[in-house]
């Protein structure tokens, strides 16, 4: 593995390119660095959610989560290299499993919408996605292990389960429930 960031100002990006965690130079619109940036917004996207007030057990899974996020970025910026344990997609699978347990059946579609927290969620959702994305089209080009798509597809759905949640816990005052999404056009039929 190359040497940990010593200094932020090396300007050897200034012709276009960025170093691998491997020392390999590759142009910063390359699939591989596209991935790793958009992992690292979401992760920054979870920090903005932490800022949050939130169940404590919810904050402590998140907080897990950067550190995976982290291992998932380090693990993108080095072809071949493992660094994100299966055990970590599994931790989200239980994770969705339990707090779906605690939630009623969907009625409608939802919006991303009802407390700041919630709406946080929603946000950090959506870039989950695009980090997936991002990931698939990754391994179309070059080896990619199935684990992190994996975990960014779980996340995503673990984050709209979590929203929910965070507008029932009403930490703000601001929400209780879903925001359901009524449709004109549904409502005339």
């Amino acid at each position: 593995m190359a040497n940990r960031l010593t200094q932020i100002a090396t300007r050897t990006g200034d012709d276009g390119t960025t170093g691998l965690g491997d020392g390999q130079r590759v142009p910063k619109d390359h699939l591989r660095v596209e991935a790793m940036g958009d992992v690292d917004e979401l992760n920054s996207q979870l920090g903005v959610l932490l800022a949050e007030p939130l169940p404590d057990d919810i904050r402590e899974l998140l907080v897990v989560i950067q550190h995976e996020l982290f291992n998932l970025g380090g693990e993108l910026s080095i072809p071949g290299f493992e660094l994100l344990k299966e055990e970590a997609v599994l931790r989200l699978d239980e994770a969705l499993e339990h707090y779906n347990a605690t939630l009623p059946r969907l009625k409608e579609f939802i919006l991303p919408a009802g407390t700041r927290s919630a709406a946080l969620a929603h946000v950090a959702r959506t870039m989950a996605r695009r980090a997936e994305r991002a990931v698939v089209r990754l391994a179309a080009a070059e080896t990619v292990r199935s684990a992190p798509r994996q975990y960014l597809n779980r996340l995503s759905d673990l984050l709209f389960v979590l929203a929910r949640v965070m507008n029932r816990a009403n930490l703000d005052g601001l929400g209780g429930d879903d925001v359901y999404w009524r449709s004109e056009r549904l409502a005339r039929d």
